[in-house]
């Protein structure tokens, strides 16, 4: 059984973290944020599948892919060293360095995070100031979580993190242990994963190799931050990490298990709820918004019925303006690239006690456009579209498109 509990990042045994306010552009509030485990952890991570990569992405995908442990993660907001070239590789080296001195660990097991403005170089000298800063406030508090969580946000207007607890087999055979995996994220704009500006850290006390940590996390992005889009834009920094350092005493998870099923199970909720978190805090956002496709021939068709919806502009003014123009939602469906006939479709917007059919049969049909409007005006608006083509479902989230949005993004470098 998944239970929620209370944290984030620093719920799992043996881990903390600190934050700084180091002036990197923010005045007036933390701008760094630091993770540190008491012992060596394996990791696994995702990233962004934009052609442009930023400094950190490279880094830490090379330590993913070739180191597979870690220990330290430094994250900054305000700058994303992006577009930097060799001298943004360079700054990565000199943080990671620091950092590892600073720790009495190796260079090459601390990650790096950055996000922001795209084109300038971090300040090294305020970097390093942070990171001194942060080594002496580690803390395995769950404030000290929620505090590195508020510190990598840019337009953020909420932290987000979350956390949960399970249980596995013990590794002395006796009974079972309670293991921990908590999360944190950031992102409100430049959101449209493949991988999306987004970070998103988790931690977990459960002892698991790198392989099947790196399995479990290529599988549950794909349902989970892979199904959400707030404006179209896939960033430069996108940035999934999770860290295992196996301090519960679980018996390692073994690849095919019940206990994987339980670790990946855990493992989604957390990647889930941080995801839609990232969707409903969209930038201008007033209005979560879910699209659900069930009936579909195939799970990838279901994917991207559903995906093309919450990434329509279109349906996102509409939610906007509390239109209950189904069209808008049809016709992002009709582009999306599957084949499926129209005539026999069925689209509904989601009440809390009864939903109301738009569309059957070939046809809008006739509604109460008074309970259309009380629906559409939740923070949380819902639609479903049955294909009648299969037994394939899947979920997407995104956001509505209101003014602020382009009045954030129209000043972002100031």
């Amino acid at each position: 059984m998944i239970k929620s509990i209370a944290g984030g990042v620093t719920a799992a045994a043996g881990f903390k973290a600190a934050c700084c306010a180091a002036g990197i552009k923010y005045r007036g509030r933390t701008d760094m944020a630091m993770l540190f485990s008491d012992a060596p952890c394996t990791v696994g991570g995702v990233f962004t599948s934009n052609v442009v990569k930023a400094a950190p992405v490279v880094w830490d995908r090379e330590i993913v892919r070739n180191v597979k442990a870690a220990r330290a993660v430094v994250v900054n907001a305000g700058i994303a060293n992006a577009a930097t070239g060799e001298t943004g590789m360079a700054l990565c080296r000199q943080t990671a360095e620091f950092t590892g001195k600073a720790l009495d660990i190796p260079a090459d097991q601390v990650l790096l995070g950055s996000t922001g403005v795209i084109g300038p170089n971090l300040p090294i000298d305020r970097i390093t100031a942070g990171v001194a800063m942060m080594k002496q406030a580690l803390s395995d508090s769950l404030e000290a979580g929620t505090a590195a969580s508020r510190a990598i946000m840019t337009t953020d207007t909420v932290n987000k993190e979350c956390a949960v607890a399970f249980t596995l087999p013990a590794a002395d055979g006796k009974g079972e242990v309670e293991v921990h995996l908590g999360g944190m994220s950031k992102g409100s704009g430049m959101i449209h994963p493949n991988m999306c500006t987004m970070l998103a850290y988790i931690t977990t006390d459960c002892a698991i190799d790198a392989a099947l940590l790196q399995q479990a996390v290529s599988d549950v992005v794909t349902d989970t931050f892979n199904m959400i889009s707030v404006d179209g834009d896939t960033s430069t920094n996108d940035t999934l990490l999770v860290l295992a350092n196996g301090l519960a005493g679980n018996a390692p998870v073994a690849a095919g298990s019940a206990a994987y099923d339980t670790f990946k199970a855990a493992l989604f909720t957390v990647c889930r709820d941080l995801a839609v978190k990232m969707a409903g805090d969209g930038e201008g956002a007033t209005h979560l918004m879910e699209m659900q496709v069930t009936g579909a021939d195939t799970k990838e068709h279901a994917r991207t019925l559903a995906r093309s919806v919450v990434g329509s502009s279109l349906v996102k003014a509409m939610i906007y303006g509390k239109d209950a123009n189904c069209g808008r939602i049809l016709c992002a469906l009709g582009y999306a690239g599957v084949d499926f006939d129209p005539a026999v479709i069925e689209l509904y917007l989601i009440g809390r006690d009864k939903d109301l059919c738009f569309y059957k049969d070939g046809c809008v049909q006739a509604f109460d456009e008074d309970r259309a409007l009380a629906i559409l005006t939740e923070k949380e608006v819902r639609f479903r579209c049955d294909m009648k083509m299969g037994s394939e479902e899947a979920t997407a989230w995104g956001c509505d498109l209101t003014y602020d949005y382009v009045k954030i993004n129209g000043d972002y470098r100031s």
